[in-house]
């Protein structure tokens, strides 16, 4: 039988344990009041007096434990307590007043005017006793645990502010973790040789290397949320040359107002090494886009489409709708909305973007007002075996996705692109592009309706992307594989491509192509090696690198415009955000050139063929 009480069963006997302290000492504080008043000799009390406080404590206990129960004295976890908790001790005690001065009035209580204040500096004080003695005492347990205990990991804090802080803190009170704060690190050199807390601060961070060393360090910490992507990326390539266990508190996006925890600790990964600061967007506006509206993702439960999923429904849309063919995927991201969102009015549907009786059907049924079209084949090598697929899912499918759309109302039609649609060299570049043609021709076609395309480079930990690949290979002891050595990729994450797709919306007016200032791109070779060293192992001695070939279809280097040299890029508000205007396009000669490639994917021409149809369309692809 398992003998080990649920949390909170742990939780109410703590709180039981504070409510009966509290009874205890608001009972005794009038008595010890009395005693105070009369000089501490309990001979010189009058008995009328203690007839009195018993008379009148019922209606004092019911007093302060309901003011106490106002103020949330009993939900706070007091292990963790700190200055909001003082504080609301604080008010407590300020309503406590006019609230105990009409009790007065009302039940004519006949003592001292001194043992009122007296008892109630001595439950004040009580009070706050209580609900720290806890913390104090588990911080002290800890500390000297935490010194005799040999196994402990010492740790180096980078950074000096709150969040170093208030981490510290935590980890002192923690009993999940065993480790020692040895040492702290700071750029700002006023605060070298000062101590945070009981810790001296030894340095900036080119002496990273050298205090490891010194101090022994097991584990690095960097603990400042506010820091800019450069800032952490040129931080965490020292700390990772040390050979410890790196890890870091969530950025200022993620954690908001909540306080730092060891629990939130994560290890550092490849997103910490860009170095590119994250990109920011207005909530206001994204909500403003979204909020009460009937919203549908076409590939709902894929890496993007999901995402899309969560920050919408965040949003607090009227209703949400999920499209996918896949029902699994459909099903993991139905359930996590579920169980995050429940009030959230939810519907999952299967269907094919390409079965124009599905989509027709969906639409006049729920009648959307806004479409985000994420479905898409995207592997590219999977594409250059199967370019009919290519060209049947991503092209027609948006081009019957789109045209449903206008014929059923909806308002505005975001289609996701991708920079692989830059004079691409592979059949899914190429059939993307074609999609942000069928987008612009739509647009023109059915002016009641917005219709627009995002751009945006290589997504990290998307299904498909070399990022969950290397951490298999090292995984699995290499080697890591890298097409060529050359190669370079812009990035972003996936929360940054949906945000920027979000906030395209509310940018839209009709046929643009937004893209984003992604900075500057990433080797691939890089990357790998970052993967590998943040893996504990050193690259080309425990981890092989094999070089085995740019794939068919694959660049050397991505683009994300056009044309480099165009005159019609404009900015929005969003700083990282351009617009690419609509270009000349004979729809009437784009149409039947439309046609062509659908009685040819259909009828399953070879390869060939379907590749040169594809260049009659986008005269500047490239592919074999």
């Amino acid at each position: 039988m398992n003998m080990r009480k649920h949390p909170q069963q742990i939780l109410a006997a703590r709180t039981f344990v504070i409510f009966f302290l509290d009874c205890i000492t608001i009972a005794l504080s009038g008595f010890i009041a009395l005693w105070v008043r009369f000089d501490f000799r309990i001979a010189h009390i009058e008995p009328q007096y203690v007839t009195e406080q018993l008379r009148i404590l019922p209606e004092v206990l019911i007093t302060f434990i309901a003011v106490y129960a106002v103020n949330k004295l009993y939900m706070s976890v007091w292990r963790f307590a700190s200055v909001s908790e003082m504080t609301r001790i604080v008010r407590a005690y300020a309503i406590m007043i006019p609230v105990f001065w009409v009790e007065k009035q009302i039940f004519h209580f006949q003592l001292p005017r001194s043992v009122y204040l007296i008892a109630y500096v001595i439950d004040f004080l009580c009070c706050i006793t209580i609900r720290f003695a806890y913390r104090f005492i588990r911080y002290y347990v800890n500390r000297r645990r935490t010194a005799r205990d040999a196994g402990a990991e010492r740790v180096m804090i980078i950074g000096a502010g709150a969040a170093a802080r208030e981490l510290m803190a935590d980890i002192s009170t923690s009993d999940k973790v065993r480790y020692q704060v040895v040492c702290i690190i700071d750029d700002n050199k006023g605060n070298w040789g000062r101590y945070l807390g009981s810790v001296p601060i030894v340095g900036g961070r080119d002496d990273i290397p050298e205090m490891a060393q010194q101090y022994k360090v097991d584990r690095i910490i960097f603990a400042i949320p506010s820091a800019s992507r450069k800032t952490r990326t040129d931080i965490l390539n020292i700390a990772k040359t040390t050979g410890c266990h790196l890890q870091t508190v969530p950025g200022m996006y993620q954690i908001l107002n909540d306080e730092v925890r060891v629990s939130k600790l994560r290890d550092v990964d490849i997103t910490d090494l860009l170095g590119r600061d994250e990109v920011r967007v207005n909530d206001d506006q994204i909500k403003e886009a979204i909020h009460g509206k009937v919203i549908l993702v076409t590939g709902g439960g894929g890496s993007i489409g999901s995402e899309l999923c969560r920050q919408i429904a965040a949003a607090n849309p009227k209703q949400l709708i999920i499209f996918d063919i896949y029902e699994n995927n459909a099903y993991a991201i139905q359930q996590e909305l579920k169980r995050k969102y429940p009030k959230l009015d939810l519907v999952t549907l299967i269907g094919s973007v390409r079965n124009t009786n599905r989509v027709n059907w969906v639409l006049r049924k729920y009648k959307p007002e806004v479409v985000y079209h994420a479905a898409a084949h995207k592997h590219v090598p999977l594409m250059e075996e199967s370019p009919n697929e290519a060209i049947k899912n991503n092209c027609l499918g948006t081009l019957k996705m789109g045209r449903a759309a206008a014929e059923n109302g909806v308002k505005r039609f975001l289609l996701i692109s991708t920079d692989k649609a830059v004079n691409p060299t592979s059949v899914m570049g190429a059939s993307k592009r074609i999609c942000e043609m069928i987008i612009q021709m739509l647009g023109r076609e059915y002016p009641d309706t917005t219709y627009c395309a995002v751009r945006f480079g290589n997504v990290l930990g998307s299904n498909g992307s070399v990022i969950p690949l290397f951490k298999k290979q090292i995984a699995e002891g290499g080697p890591v594989t890298v097409t060529d050595k050359r190669i370079i990729r812009y990035f972003m994450t996936i929360p940054e491509a949906v945000s920027l797709v979000l906030q395209s919306g509310h940018y839209a007016n009709g046929g643009e192509i937004f893209v984003l200032d992604m900075g500057e791109p990433v080797s691939i070779d890089t990357m790998a090696r970052k993967m590998i060293e943040l893996s504990g192992f050193e690259p080309d001695v425990d981890i092989k690198i094999k070089y085995t070939g740019l794939r068919p279809g694959e660049k050397l280097y991505e683009e994300l415009l056009i044309d480099k040299n165009n005159k019609q890029l404009k900015e929005t508000e969003n700083q990282r955000i351009f617009v690419e205007e609509a270009y000349p396009q004979d729809d009437d000669w784009f149409r039947e050139e439309l046609r062509k490639l659908e009685n040819a994917s259909k009828s399953e021409v070879s390869g060939e063929k379907i590749r040169a149809l594809i260049k009659e369309v986008v005269p500047n692809y490239t592919g074999a």
